[in-house]
């Protein structure tokens, strides 16, 4: 009987090693772990919640799996620091381009499939151009808008951004009643001479990221919206670095909606759990 007992105490200190790669666009940074031979449990929140940490864990603002499909280069899940599963991610999924390169499973010019749908994407000139979904329907309230560019956003554009409370009116935003039960990511946009500047709370990780990359695209298009611009490129500043967005406005949606900027291996490792 005691050995028995042993056997299950020793069983249960059974431990998994994990390979990751870390990346980073713009500041976004992701735990990117290839899993086409399905060994990591997408289901397991509390792990995934712990391998974001960055005081106990590897630490990012969220994890992407890479699981093979049969009509795609590959399938990319995202799962936000909270453990929990997400919808798109704009600079999360420019790393998996480029860790879906770099690791030879596509090649510069790839197709994947992920929450929101289908994306195309290119790495040219070592910059990744990501094709976001078409945008289709966008409401305005005192100036603020809300729309859904694979995660839903809010946009408040204001003046003197660097000294903005993102964390506190964000966060308020944010949990409002308003966006309940879901919530939003909400971002805070300034007006600059040649394009905008960006900060932006996101819901999951529930803080300000150095960079969002569906916000981002969100505050570009609102800009236009809201007659700010009258071009189809706005560059974008961001705390992480600098992005651009490119669209076409018709009739009835956004479409052609392309996310470029830079993606950028950070270290690869493996970690016990």
């Amino acid at each position: 009987m005691i050995f028995n007992k042993l056997e299950r105490f020793n069983n249960s200190l059974t431990q998994m090693i994990i390979p990751f790669n870390k990346y980073q666009g713009t500041g976004n940074d992701f735990i990117i772990i290839d899993n086409r031979n399905s060994f990591f449990n997408p289901d397991d929140s509390k792990l995934i919640n712990s391998l974001c940490d960055r005081r106990f864990g590897i630490g990012a603002d969220g994890l992407i799996l890479i699981s093979s499909h049969k009509d795609f280069d590959y399938e990319m899940k995202y799962f936000n620091s909270d453990g929990n599963e997400s919808s798109m991610c704009g600079n999360g999924g420019r790393c998996a381009v480029r860790f879906a390169s770099l690791s030879g499973i596509a090649g510069h010019k790839q197709s994947f499939l992920t929450f929101d749908g289908k994306h195309e994407a290119l790495i040219l000139n070592d910059l990744v151009h990501l094709q976001m979904n078409d945008v289709r329907g966008f409401d305005v309230s005192d100036g603020n808008y809300f729309l859904n560019t694979g995660s839903p956003q809010y946009v408040k554009f204001i003046k003197d951004l660097k000294d903005f409370d993102v964390y506190n009116e964000g966060k308020n935003i944010r949990w409002s009643d308003e966006f309940a039960p879901g919530g939003t990511n909400v971002n805070f946009v300034e007006l600059l001479k040649n394009g905008i500047f960006v900060r932006t709370y996101e819901r999951g990780v529930e803080n300000e990221t150095m960079s969002c990359g569906t916000g981002v695209t969100a505050s570009a298009i609102a800009s236009v919206l809201a007659g700010h611009f009258d071009t189809n490129i706005i560059s974008v500043r961001t705390r992480g670095g600098n992005l651009s967005v490119e669209f076409k406005i018709l009739k009835d949606k956004i479409t052609e909606v392309w996310l470029c900027g830079p993606a950028t291996f950070v270290f690869e490792g493996k970690i016990e759990v």
